[in-house]
C-alpha cells in the first residue's frame, strides 16, 4: 500500500506526528511511505529511515499536486487539515484519512477559558488515523533522526560544560511564549550547574545577553549551529528546559527529562511533552514537569503564542517562580 502522509508545519507539530510514520512503515505489510511538509522544515525528517520518499511544498502548488498526482496513491493520512491539504485531497481523489484539529475546543479554552478539550494528545489522536490499517500505537514514542555530519564535535563544547550540562531553549515562535530575558538571566544565575542556551539565529542577542552575566558557566550557543547540531546539544545534556517550542519535543524524542515553561499556550491544548510508554513504564515518575503560573484567569490566550501581551502586564511569564525552577532542577540533577 502506498501512503502519502501530510504534515506540513512547524518543527514540534512534525515531530509530535513521527510514530504514524514509523508505525504505518513497520506494522503494514509492504508499506510505502511518502510525506509531504513545507520546504523550510526539511531537516525535520530529512534523515527519517522510515520516510522512502519527500515532497515538499513551498508556494508550488499546481506542480506539486502535479507531482503527486504521478504517485497513484492508495491513501492519503492528512495530519495538517487546512484548505492547502483539501486542496491536494481534492486533487488526487483517493480516500483520505484526516485528524480532527478540535478547532471549536481549542477556541473555547484559548478564548473563553472553557476547556472541553478531550484529553487525549495530539500524538495518540494522529496515530487514530491509521488505526483501519491495524496499526498500534508501539509504545516508542517520538522520533528525530540526526545525520552523522551533524553530530556536533566534541571540540564544539567548551571544556567547562565536558562533564554535562543543563540545556536551556531560550527561543519561541512567538513573544508570549518566552520567559524575558531578566526572568532567564535569574534563572541561569541561580542554577549550579554548567548550561548551554539554545536557539537560532533570531535569539543570538538575548542568548549573549543572558550569557554575559556568567560566560564561563552559560555558554550561548544560539545561531552557531543548525537545527539537528542544536537537537545533538539536547540529546548530549543532563536535563532541558523548555519553552513551547519544537526542541521540547526533540528532548523527548531523546527521552530526555523536560521542565516545560509554559506563557500564553497551555499543555492542556493536549501537546505537553510526549514518551512512549515503553520509557514511561522504567520510570519513578513523569520524565516532564509542566510548569504554569497558578491562577492566571486569563490564560492561556492563544493557541500559537502571541507578539505581546494582550492585557500589558505577562504574567503568565513576569510571575513564574524562579526559585521554584531551580528547586526542581536541583530535584532532578540529584536523581
Amino acid at each position: 500500500m502506498k501512503f502519502l502522509v501530510i504534515r506540513l508545519s512547524s518543527i514540534g507539530d512534525i515531530v509530535l506526528a513521527s510514530p504514524v510514520l514509523r508505525c504505518l512503515k513497520t506494522q503494514v505489510p509492504d508499506a510505502e511511505v511518502h510525506f509531504l511538509t513545507k520546504a523550510a522544515f526539511k531537516i525535520v525528517t530529512a534523515s527519517n529511515p522510515y520516510i522512502d520518499k519527500f515532497f515538499y511544498y513551498n508556494n508550488n502548488m499546481a506542480i506539486l499536486i502535479e507531482d503527486l498526482q504521478k504517485e497513484d496513491y492508495d491513501y492519503i493520512i492528512d495530519l495538517h487539515n487546512n484548505i492547502r491539504t483539501l486542496k491536494i485531497k481534492k486533487a488526487l481523489k483517493v480516500k483520505a484519512f484526516t485528524i480532527n484539529k478540535l478547532n471549536t475546543q481549542k477556541f473555547l479554552l484559548t478564548n473563553l477559558r472553557i476547556n472541553v478539550m478531550p484529553g487525549n494528545h495530539i500524538t495518540k489522536r494522529s496515530l487514530q488515523t491509521v488505526e483501519s490499517f491495524g496499526v498500534k500505537d508501539d509504545g516508542q514514542g517520538l522520533d528525530y533522526f540526526i545525520p552523522k555530519e551533524d553530530v556536533v564535535p566534541d571540540s564544539d563544547i567548551p571544556t567547562s560544560h565536558s562533564l554535562g550540562y543543563i540545556a536551556i531553549v531560550i527561543g519561541a515562535s512567538y513573544y508570549t511564549k518566552k520567559l524575558p530575558i531578566h526572568k532567564l538571566q535569574e534563572l541561569c544565575k541561580k542554577i549550579d550547574h554548567p548550561v548551554i542556551l539554545i536557539g537560532g539565529k533570531e535569539d543570538a542577542l538575548e542568548g549573549s545577553a543572558i550569557a554575559s552575566i556568567d560566560t564561563i558557566k552559560i555558554y550561548n550557543a544560539c545561531g552557531k549551529f543548525n537545527l539537528n547540531e542544536s537537537a545533538d546539544l539536547v540529546r548530549r545534556s543532563k536535563l532541558v528546559i523548555s519553552h513551547d517550542t519544537g526542541l521540547q519535543y526533540i528532548a523527548c524524542a531523546f527521552n530526555k527529562e523536560v521542565l516545560a515553561i509554559w506563557g500564553s499556550t497551555t499543555p492542556k491544548l493536549d501537546v505537553e511533552p510526549f514518551y512512549g510508554s515503553r520509557f514511561l513504564s522504567t520510570q519513578n515518575k513523569l520524565p516532564y514537569e509542566n510548569i504554569i503560573v497558578p491562577g492566571l484567569w486569563c490564560q492561556p490566550c492563544s493557541k500559537y503564542g502571541r507578539r505581546k501581551c494582550p492585557l500589558g502586564h505577562f504574567k503568565c511569564m513576569e510571575k513564574q517562580d524562579i526559585n521554584s525552577i531551580v528547586i526542581k532542577v536541583n530535584e532532578r540533577l540529584k536523581k
